[in-house]
This record gives structure tokens, C-alpha cells and sequence, in this order.
């Protein structure tokens, strides 16, 4: 092997983690270790990422003011800046909240399944948005950044910390069976990371993974021969540009789909598990089938060693009817409809792990890009049935690793419209789930066009209240 040259190995030593992991890969050593700045409570995530705006105080933000003063006009020295511009009357919730548990934690109605677990919970009341508008919005929530091409969470923990499994990606998206989010894989890029860390779809049916499996059926003497090529080719190819991560991410890809042809239809066989399980999940049943399954998938994703699994509720935004949270329109119509669809398939979820002694090292998001504002989206001086955008102030919980079940953090204003005490950033919480995975989040970090690049860019603070 050429001996590098200044240039090319102070290159690579700014390459860091990257370049650690690519020769490890070349070495024929397997996947890299993790190697952590601190103890981590988790191991893996689970993050349910609801599309188009969950309505905060019609679900966990509980505001009697609100109720009080259905129908009254905002009282505001300025007119709000909202996505649609039409600020009709106060108007209260469609759902009745109630606390739930032996904490006493409100909730609505609108997730009767969910609140069943509400000791379990860490429910955010202080969330802030950075933007209004979906995909920009979505884009923060993932990557922190407003611009597609930055590198996603998922990116970033396969990055930083690898996967504990060989045979599947450290990182993997189950989009909804409607679609996918505005914005689609710009959601899960690893950016400008290296390649092997961006998210890979697993879809429904029989085939999860897109272009797995050749078209046409191939011999196993084909098939073999086909591979030594291969892997000769692509020993030449390591030998002669070390130093090259793209290449290496590229040799790793083929070498974990020749892994996943094994792996992918034993870990996607979800009709094995017990039908007690299957109904835990919702399976059973129509509206609940396809969230069900998803949310059953990345169990056993989780199981099998995946470090960050993606679980999508809503596809893309606009279309008539509406397949994402996006209630414009009519709240109770359109919350009425999406919550059914995900309520029993996520408390399955949260039990089955706890069950399984898993919600002990894995960590459970419940995330949406922005809440919904506390006033109609309606002519001036009128109640209509639904709401805006609303970036100043909504809801999020978190489950699990690491975390003080059964309590509420932050608050919002007594209608619920802007944070009033202790405002929690993406950045934030991007920062707070790295420090439980036993990452530092200002030295996670990768060397790109001259700046030491991370999630949390040149922000974020861990929300050390909320943490056990």
C-alpha cells in the first residue's frame, strides 16, 4: 500500500469517526464499536414522527382558560403571524382532558390507547419551532437545519455510535402506507456524512426493501462466482485508494444487502408473532393494520441490533381527503381520524417493550414539526372547526431510557399559543437525546467544507430536568 502523503493524512484525520469506521470495514473486522463521551441509559430509539402538526391542546397541552374563553377574541397587541393569516375566535378543545395514571399526568381523550401509559411519559409542554411552514419544519425537526442535505439524527447516531448488528442498517424508515412525508428521503439523508449512515426504507409486503433481490432468479453457482468478482474487484479497489470513505461506504453497502437478502425477510416476518402480540399492536384490525405492523417491525428491528428506527404517521401534505395531521380544516374530523389509526399500534408498542424488559435501554419519540394555534383559522370574529400552524409553543413526549416517567415539562401561556416558561428548542432536544445515547452533542462532530460540522450546529442544551 502507498504511504499517504501529508495532505492526505491530515485529511483523514479530520475525517474522525468516519474515517475510523471506513478502515474498519476494509479490515474485515465487522461493524465499528461504539465508543461513547459518557455512560449512555439507551442503547436504541424508536422515533414516531407525526406529519402535518399535532394539535398540542387538543391532546396534551390541557388549558381550562381555553375552554373559559371559547369564542372570545385573542387578546393581542398585534396581529398574529400565522401561516394562513386568519385569526378567528378562541375556540376549545375537541377533546376532554383528564388525568391519567397514578401521576396524574393530563391528556385528552384524543389518545385513550396512549394514555393508558401515561406513567410511562415525558411529555414536553415547551416545544418551539424554528419555522411554520411543513417541509422547512420537518427538516429542523429531523437535521436541525431548515435546508435539505444536512445530515438526520439517525444519520448521526449511525454515524457516532454504528449498529450493533452486521446484517442490517444501523438506521431504518417505515414511511406511512400512504406515502411518504413532503420532503421524502431529504428527511433521512445522511448529508454529507458518509454514505452508510443514510436511513434505508423497509416498505410493506413481502419485499421491505426495494432492489434487494435480483429480478430475475440466479443460481447459486452464479451467484457466488458473481460475488468473488466482486469482492476481488473491490479489494483492488480498497488497496489502491485507502483513503477514499465514499468507496468504502459503497463495498459496505453491498455488503450488508448480500447480509440482508438473509436477514430482512426473517426480521419482516411479523405473521410469526404470537396473536396475542399482533393484537397488542392493533393488527386485527382494519384502521389500526398498517401502523400496527410498523410499529410491531420496529420492535423486532430494534431486537435485531438497528440503533434508529423511524416510524412516519401522516403522508404528504394537501390532497383531499387529507393523509397527514395537517387540520386545516377540521380538527375533530381530521384528528378523529388520524389518532385511531396509530393510538392502539403505539401503546402496543410502549408495553410490548416494557414487557420485554426493552423500554429500559431504549428510547421512545412521539414528535410532530409544530402544534396548532389555540384560536379558529376562520374570518375574524368567527369559530371555525380548524386551526393553523403554530411554531411558538406545542407538545412532545418522550419514554423510556434514561428519563423521569409520568411528569410534564414546560409550559405554555394559559390558551396554549407561545411558550412561557422553559423553552425547548430542536436543538434542545436533539441535544438531550445524543446525552442519552452517552453522546456529547458539541463533540459529535464532522469535518465538512472547513467547519466542524454537528446536529445541534453552534446551539442546544441538554434538558437536564427532565432526565433521572
Amino acid at each position: 500500500m502507498q504511504t499517504p502523503d501529508r495532505r492526505e493524512l491530515f485529511h483523514f484525520g479530520l475525517s474522525g469517526l468516519a474515517a475510523t469506521a471506513a478502515m474498519h470495514l476494509l479490515s474485515g473486522e465487522g461493524q465499528a464499536k461504539a465508543v461513547t463521551h459518557h455512560p449512555a441509559k439507551a442503547k436504541r430509539v424508536v422515533q414516531i414522527s407525526l406529519v402535518g402538526g399535532l394539535s398540542h391542546v387538543d391532546s396534551l397541552d390541557h388549558k381550562p382558560a381555553l375552554t373559559k374563553q371559547h369564542g372570545k377574541s385573542l387578546q393581542s397587541t398585534s396581529k398574529p403571524d400565522v401561516f394562513f393569516g386568519q385569526v378567528g375566535l378562541l375556540r376549545k378543545p375537541d377533546w376532554a382532558f383528564t388525568r391519567r395514571g397514578k401521576s396524574g399526568l393530563w391528556m385528552s381523550d384524543l389518545f385513550p390507547e396512549i394514555a393508558t401509559c401515561a406513567d410511562d411519559l415525558t411529555v414536553i409542554n415547551s416545544m418551539t419551532a424554528e419555522s411554520a411552514n411543513h417541509t422547512p419544519a420537518l427538516f429542523v425537526l429531523n437535521s436541525g437545519f431548515q435546508f435539505n442535505g444536512y445530515p438526520a439524527l439517525g444519520s448521526w447516531l449511525s454515524y457516532g455510535l454504528g449498529s450493533e448488528t452486521s446484517e442490517l442498517p444501523a438506521f431504518v424508515v417505515l414511511p406511512d402506507g400512504r406515502g411518504e412525508a413532503n420532503g421524502a428521503a431529504s428527511n433521512w439523508t445522511s448529508g454529507f456524512l458518509p454514505a452508510e449512515h443514510q436511513g434505508v426504507v423497509f416498505r410493506g409486503g413481502a419485499s421491505p426493501v426495494r432492489d434487494l433481490f435480483p429480478e430475475k432468479p440466479v443460481t447459486a453457482d452464479e451467484e457466488r462466482d458473481t460475488r468473488g468478482v466482486l469482492d476481488e474487484l473491490n479489494k483492488r479497489h480498497a488497496a489502491a485508494s485507502p483513503l477514499d470513505t465514499t468507496l468504502a461506504a459503497r463495498i459496505r453497502s453491498y455488503e450488508l444487502a448480500a447480509k440482508m437478502q438473509l436477514a430482512v425477510p426473517k426480521v419482516a416476518n411479523i405473521d410469526s408473532e404470537p396473536e396475542s402480540i399482533r393484537r397488542l399492536y392493533g393488527i386485527d384490525q382494519k384502521i389500526t393494520e398498517d401502523a400496527g405492523r410498523r410499529c410491531l417491525l420496529a420492535r423486532r428491528l430494534l431486537e435485531q441490533g438497528v440503533r434508529f428506527v423511524q416510524v412516519y404517521s401522516g403522508g404528504p401534505i394537501g390532497g383531499s381527503p387529507r393523509t397527514s395531521w395537517d387540520a386545516h380544516e377540521n380538527v375533530g374530523e381530521n384528528h378523529g381520524l388520524e389518532a385511531p389509526r396509530i393510538d392502539r399500534p403505539i401503546a402496543g408498542l410502549l408495553k410490548d417493550l416494557k414487557q420485554r424488559g426493552m423500554l429500559a435501554d431504549t428510547l421512545v419519540l412521539f414528535t410532530t414539526e409544530f402544534g396548532r394555534t389555540p384560536f379558529a383559522q376562520s374570518a375574524a370574529n368567527s369559530v371555525g372547526p380548524g386551526r393553523d400552524h403554530n411554531r411558538y409553543g406545542f407538545s412532545c413526549w418522550l419514554a423510556g431510557a434514561g428519563l423521569k416517567p409520568g411528569m410534564a415539562y414546560g409550559s405554555t401561556d394559559e390558551i396554549g399559543w407561545k411558550v412561557a416558561e422553559k423553552p425547548v428548542a430542536w436543538h434542545d432536544f436533539h441535544a438531550t437525546v445524543l446525552h442519552l445515547l452517552g453522546l456529547d452533542h458539541e463533540r459529535l462532530t464532522f469535518y465538512h467544507n472547513g467547519i466542524k460540522r454537528r446536529l445541534t450546529n453552534v446551539h442546544g442544551e441538554v434538558v437536564k430536568e427532565i432526565l433521572a
